[in-house]
Parts: C-alpha cells; structure tokens; sequence
C-alpha cells in the first residue's frame, strides 16, 4: 500500500511537471517573436547573413525573428545587451568571430564574458580571407611576395584594415612568420585599405572575398592565399597561407549565442534547427557569393569550436604585443 502511495506521488508529481508553465513554454518554442541582436550595422555583412538566416529560422518556425542591430565600440553594446537579456529563448545573438574571441582581448572593459554571461548554441558558417598584392608587381605567390617585401628593407605596405579587426591580426602574423618586414599603416576600414593597394600606396593587404573579387577578376588584384585550411570551393587555384607556413589559419565566423541559463531544452532546439537551415541549397549558393561556407555542428562541437578559435586569437595577440585599450 506505501509502495503504491509513493508510486502515485511520484506520477503526479511527474505530471505537474510536464505541465508546468516553463515546461509548456519550452515545448511551444518559439510561441512568439524572436528577437536576434546583431552587433554590427544595417547593410554590414554579418547583418546581411544574419537577415538570411532570420528569414529562414522564422519560416521554419511560423514566427518573425526581428533583428535589433547593436553595431560599435567592438560589438560591445550588443553583445552587453545580449549578455543582459532574459535567459528564456526569446533573445538570441548573431555573433561574428570579431565580437566573440577578439574584443574580449583588445578592451579592458568588454562588459561581456563568454565564460559566464553566454552559452554557444549553433555555429553556422566560416569566411575565410583573401591575402591580395597588385597585380603589376608580378609576383605571384606568398614565398615570392615574402622575398621582394625583405628585400625592400622596411619599404613595403600592409594596408591594416581597421585596427584590432580579424583581417589586421592575420595579415600581421602572415607578416610575423614571413619575416617579411612590411610596415604597418592602419585604415579606418577595409575599403579604404584596399584602395590603399589599388593605388600602390601599400603592397598587401586581407579582406574577405566579396570585397576583393572584382578587383580580382578585373586583373587588378592578385589573390596570394587564403587563410584556411583548406582551399576554397570555386577558388582552387588559390593556395592557402599553410602551404607556405604550414599549421596556420585565420577564419570569420558566424555563431548564435544565447544568454547563460537559456533552457537546455530550447538551446538544443535552436542548434538543430539553425543546423536544418543551413542545409538549403538556395541559402549554400547565396552564401557562397558572399565567401561564406556553412559549418554546422552540435552544441558540444559549437563549443568546442569557439573555444579553439579563442586560443587561435589570444596567440595572435599575444605574439602581437597587442594590449587592451
């Protein structure tokens, strides 16, 4: 009779359970709009992918992701925003690798931390960087680039395009392991850096592919390397900087974050969803055009991978001698 007593107290409260409010809130997910902080401007990049995916997730769901920019000072004001948020589902954030693994290291006062403030939930696409020379100079590869740059003793260009962002930090230590003596000038941006090239004002610089294609195509460019593993899909004919200096890579990236305490429930959710999206075809070609390749993977993997590309960057910086400002 006790055993039996207990078994039913168990069962009801089991029950209760399964139809609390936060278990029925979990289940519905998302039962109302989504709002996704971008921490970069209208018309960026990151907020051009951002509304793609958005666009998607909320057709998958039958809800409207609305996309609350936050751009300036690194991303911090988004990525404070959305480190402050309810942990409820219902705020998530569209994160570049910049905001994430690399402003943490350059400002002493991030006002984020991604050890206790965020929790990786789906990684979603990579975009790699193009190391570009004029055309006219005639040299071809990085070891070639490498040897004329010596040569000039300190004479030679790196267009720096905009200080502390991801293509400063990998055309610097492609500069560093080359011993290639280039002279740094920093550009507000990445246009106005590769202008710096077009002009010959600088003989390198990095940017990533969208930026740099035409002037590529047009025969003005010469495409040196790309900063990933692997050589890009469409572009095989350019080899990456770790054909040259093996072991190194350099990549963008976009990842979804969520507030610490996020339901574990939603979070997996998200992750298998975005993972589904990703998957389209329409979406993959339209990436494409952008330089940016899906990657897709589990919670653990998103970690694991934000977690590798942290140490990437503080490496970076440390062998830069960069300091937080």
């Amino acid at each position: 009779m006790v055993q039996r007593r207990r078994m039913l107290m168990q069962a009801a409260a089991l029950g209760a359970a399964i139809c609390s409010p936060a278990a029925r809130a979990q289940a519905d997910y998302p039962n109302r709009p989504v709002r996704l902080i971008v921490p970069a401007g209208p018309g960026s990049a990151p907020d051009v992918v951002a509304r793609l995916v958005a666009e998607r997730l909320g057709a998958l769901w039958g809800r409207v992701l609305i996309v609350d920019n936050r751009p300036g000072a690194g991303g911090i004001p988004g990525m404070s925003a959305l480190a402050r948020s309810t942990p409820d589902g219902y705020t998530l954030g569209f994160v570049p690798a910049a905001m994430a693994v690399i402003t943490p290291l350059l400002f002493r006062q991030p006002q984020f931390s991604l050890d206790s403030d965020l929790v990786p939930v789906a990684t979603l696409a990579t975009s790699p960087l193009l190391l570009v020379t004029p055309a006219a100079s005639g040299v071809r590869t990085l070891g070639e680039f490498a040897k004329a740059s010596q040569a000039k003793g300190g004479r030679a260009n790196f267009a720096a395009p905009q200080t502390g962002s991801l293509p400063h930090l990998a055309g610097e230590m492609v500069n560093r392991i080359g011993r290639m003596n280039l002279f740094t000038v920093p550009y507000p941006a990445p246009p106005a850096a590769v202008s710096a090239v077009l002009s010959g004002d600088a003989e390198l610089t990095a940017d990533g592919v969208p930026g740099l294609l035409p002037h590529i195509r047009s025969g003005r460019l010469r495409a040196l390397a790309v900063t990933s593993a692997q050589r890009l899909p469409g572009f095989e004919d350019i080899p990456t900087v770790a054909e040259t200096y093996p072991g190194f890579e350099a990549i963008g990236w976009f990842s979804l974050f969520a507030p610490t305490g996020t339901p574990d429930e939603i979070v997996q959710r998200v992750n298998r969803d975005a993972a589904r999206v990703m998957q389209a075809p329409d979406l993959i070609a339209r990436l494409a055009e952008m330089g940016i390749y899906p990657r897709t993977g589990s919670t653990a993997e998103t970690g694991e991978f934000v977690t590798a590309q942290r140490q990437v960057m503080k490496r970076f910086v440390a062998e830069l001698g960069l300091k937080p400002q």
